[in-house]
């Protein structure tokens, strides 16, 4: 048995752990406010808020697609669907911004983003315009027109204003952005009594943001092995100027992480092009890489910092083994049954040392790639000291430039060594034409984002039109 509290009500059911979170809250629950729209987690018709309890007694909302997410995951939390933003006798702030901006139409997508909206007034982000549309990045409006939301969040920024304590629970209570049951839910919460779900099935699901796309059907009928609360894949540690951070951990993880951002100062624009605020809260980055796709965007990043992981095993042994061996085929990778990724490792930038990542994909946003790529360069007079380059979408695993990487180590930086270097990596990549791009286009992507890396890096020795031209 699960228990959690669904916005104002204590929830103890049998139902199976794997049927996902929104058919419980519609057809279970008949909260149909939470919308079926693509049940892949791209159009965020179906957002909820997972609120956490945390040592300190307060409690952590985030945004998710119940379309994709176990119904296990909710045990011990607080999910607030749209019903729950509900004041008894007023629209809430955000209702009214939505309203007063005449930012709905047919009504589909609203519940959505008044959900996406409530979260970001209660976390502890900045609170201005930037912040609220990333919040409501997931959310897809098919008829409406997107200036009349973007008005609507940013009437919900000025009514927060920029003071901190206006993101407190009593404020939010006061000012009408939430009703005042919120204010119960740490106590409430801390009193559940909790039962871990029998953990018996090999099909581990962590945020299940991939699985669920896939199987979603046959995952609920099916007993699974939920990892996601597992505090022993979580943590983000920095020491000797070595990164370990848990597999379990989600991508908003190292958004939010100030230390990270300190160390790569891009961060937050390379995350931002992958998936929306729902799936980055979702995603863990060991399913990214057990995963295998030959475009993840994340296993693409930790490629080009060189990265090692620790496996374990059902007895808790581990081996350790470089990232870049961890992929042997299509879909085909170095983890036998019962094991798991425990942790990621890597070294961190240094004063000597640049990162950036590209991706090219047919939206910029909420998109997977045609091509991406990241580069981790480490100079010493413009001299190539060492240097790590990865690529997805030119071959049938996520693609370290061994080749590429062997030709520029030791040599100087200049417009002639890449245009040569180019040509290497034409030859170590093999891109196939799918609905993502014909295998021509692909090249030309490859090309480009790898110039691209060094101009952005290099502006006083690159420039782009210098590159293509002695090219």
């Amino acid at each position: 048995m699960i228990a959690f509290i669904l916005n104002n009500k204590l929830i103890h059911t049998h139902a199976n752990t794997s049927m996902t979170l929104l058919d419980f809250v519609r057809y279970e629950q008949r909260l149909t406010g939470t919308k079926i729209g693509c049940r892949e987690g791209d159009c965020g018709a179906c957002s909820v808020l997972v609120g956490t309890l945390k040592p300190d007694n307060t409690i952590e909302y985030h945004s998710i697609t119940s379309c994709i997410s176990p119904l296990g995951n909710a045990n011990g939390k607080h999910i607030v669907t749209v019903e729950g933003t509900n004041l008894k006798n007023n629209l809430t702030v955000s209702q009214k911004a939505m309203k007063n901006n005449y930012a709905t139409q047919c009504g589909f997508c609203t519940p959505g983003f008044v959900v996406s909206l409530t979260g970001f007034c209660l976390s502890d982000t900045e609170k201005k315009q930037d912040n609220a549309l990333n919040a409501i990045s997931g959310n897809i409006c098919r008829c409406t027109g997107y200036k009349s939301i973007e008005k609507a969040a940013n009437e919900v920024c000025n009514q927060l204003g920029d003071k901190k304590e206006n993101t407190s629970t009593e404020w939010l209570i006061e000012n009408n952005f939430i009703p005042d049951y919120f204010k119960d839910i740490p106590k409430r919460l801390s009193e559940i009594k909790q039962e871990k779900p029998t953990q018996q099935n090999e099909t581990f699901v962590s945020g299940g943001t991939d699985l669920y796309v896939q199987k979603a059907d046959s995952l609920s009928e099916k007993s699974i092995h939920l990892i996601s609360d597992n505090s022993k894949l979580k943590g983000i540690s920095i020491k000797n100027n070595v990164c370990t951070i848990g597999a379990g951990n989600v991508v908003s993880d190292l958004w939010n992480h100030r230390e990270l951002n300190n160390y790569f100062p891009n961060l937050r624009k390379h995350l931002k092009l992958v998936s929306s605020e729902q799936i980055r809260n979702m995603a863990s980055l060991g399913g990214n890489l057990v995963n295998a796709s030959p475009i993840g965007d994340m296993t693409v990043f930790f490629l080009a910092l060189n990265s090692s992981i620790t496996i374990i095993d059902k007895n808790e042994n581990e081996r350790n083994i470089p990232l870049k061996n961890f992929f042997k085929n299509y879909k085909i990778y170095d983890l036998k049954e019962g094991e798991l990724l425990k942790n990621i490792n890597f070294k961190l930038p240094t004063e000597t040392s640049f990162f950036n990542f590209e991706k090219v994909s047919k939206r910029t946003h909420l998109d997977i790639a045609s091509v991406n790529s990241a580069i981790h360069i480490i100079t010493d007079h413009q001299k190539i000291k060492e240097v790590h380059i990865s690529m997805g979408g030119v071959a049938a695993i996520p693609k370290y430039l061994h080749d590429t990487v062997a030709f520029l180590e030791g040599k100087s930086l200049n417009p002639e060594l890449i245009i040569e270097a180019n040509e290497i990596l034409q030859k170590e990549i093999s891109p196939i034409s799918d609905v993502r791009g014909s295998s021509d286009y692909k090249r030309l992507l490859a090309r480009q984002l790898f110039f691209t890396h060094f101009t952005e890096l290099f502006p006083n020795i690159f420039t782009l039109n210098n590159v293509i031209k002695n090219g």
